[in-house]
């Protein structure tokens, strides 16, 4: 089948199935979703263990799934990059950081480049592709890939990754974080629930950090507990996807957690100002104007009204219908229309940021903060 007809039957179904019956639109949806392929895993890293590596990990798709101690999660085969810095070795352990791509996928300016700066100062760098291992390559549309695979999926991933790294002779596991940039900073924030650290790594302490690179702040967990790691947060004036309201009210509340939040906001930056390419994003939804609060089981509510109404056994097909397809709301809140693209200023403060951080929280020596090489 050729490439485009791929994203123009996924289309065609999501359009179809809003006219059906919600078991009929699961049915439709679970027919065309990909078979996740399978690889062999490593639980246990060497030393010397670098480039792409397969994992295990989880598909949960919505919060609920992980509070209720994984029921109905679905094995699957995360994938990594790691990159070591030189030098790294049993007799010397580095510190590593977990990268979560935005929901464009790993984008050229970004990823590569933070790994490499990371790597050129002694950390290691694991950049986790979470599309691939759930069936989603770059032949499908962006609107299926991101409406298939979930904040509450990458932070699996993120866990998942944090054990795997952990058994590392090479890494210290006492000084992994985590840093996610879109939609996988709004993982990063979620990381930090302490509920999701004792289901999904409950002999891990936990992320050493977090940094958190324009995540949208809709989202209101119901957090009470953290492992009170300090959070980094990067923002620009200009990105019209993050509520800078709203977002320094997500940060105000994990300061009252006992977390120490340090900010950063860019001038005139927009979204993903790392990306090569500048344009203006008319076609890509955001969410303003809403906050989304959790209950106790993990279900998302909307002014009183429950987003999706699903129970604790439904199928990864009826969770999708459900939270895409009949969300009681929530699309009143999309918009669209908003900047990303280099912005060489932002793009060079957040290299300086981030390494300021590290430095202070990891111990490291102070060095000048320097672009990748």
């Amino acid at each position: 089948m050729k490439k485009w007809l791929l994203g123009a039957l996924a289309l065609l179904v999501i359009l179809v199935g809003l006219l059906l019956w919600r078991p009929v639109q699961a049915l439709l949806i679970g027919w065309y979703l990909p078979k996740f392929p399978e690889h062999a895993t490593v639980s246990v890293l060497a030393a010397d263990a670098q480039g792409p590596i397969y994992f295990q990990s989880a598909t949960v798709f919505d919060f609920d799934v992980i509070l209720n101690g994984m029921h109905g999660a679905r094995p699957t085969n995360g994938l990594g990059y790691l990159s070591m810095p030189a030098g790294a070795s049993a007799a010397q352990p580095v510190p590593a950081m977990v990268i979560l791509p935005g929901s464009g996928g790993i984008a050229a300016g970004r990823e590569a480049e933070y790994a490499k700066l990371l790597n050129q100062h002694g950390i290691a760098a694991f950049i986790v592709e979470y599309y691939e291992p759930r069936g989603m390559t770059k032949d499908f549309s962006y609107m299926l890939r991101s409406a298939t695979v979930t904040e509450f999926d990458i932070v699996t991933d993120a866990y998942s990754a944090l054990k795997l790294l952990s058994t590392s002779p090479a890494i210290d596991p006492k000084r992994i974080g985590v840093m996610g940039f879109s939609y996988g900073a709004m993982a990063t924030r979620i990381a930090m629930d302490d509920r999701i650290r004792a289901v999904l790594a409950p002999q891990s302490p936990g992320f050493a950090l977090y940094a958190d690179f324009y995540g949208p702040c809709f989202q209101k967990l119901g957090t009470t507990k953290t492992n009170g790691a300090p959070l980094l947060t990067l923002r620009g004036t200009v990105d019209n996807s993050n509520d800078l309201t709203v977002c320094a009210q997500r940060e105000k509340e994990l300061e009252a957690l006992g977390v120490a939040v340090e900010r950063h906001i860019f001038e005139g930056a927009g979204h993903a100002w790392e990306n090569t390419t500048p344009q203006q994003m008319n076609d890509k939804p955001y969410i303003v104007g809403c906050e989304l609060d959790y209950d106790a089981q993990g279900f998302a509510w909307l002014n009183g009204r429950r987003v999706s109404a699903i129970g604790a056994d439904a199928s990864r097909p009826e969770r999708i219908a459900a939270r895409y397809l009949s969300n009681n709301g929530l699309m009143d809140c999309a918009k669209h229309g908003y900047i990303v693209g280099r912005n060489e200023a932002a793009t060079q403060g957040g290299y300086a940021a981030l390494l300021g951080f590290l430095t202070k929280h990891f111990g490291l020596a102070a060095t000048a903060a320097a672009q990748p090489e």
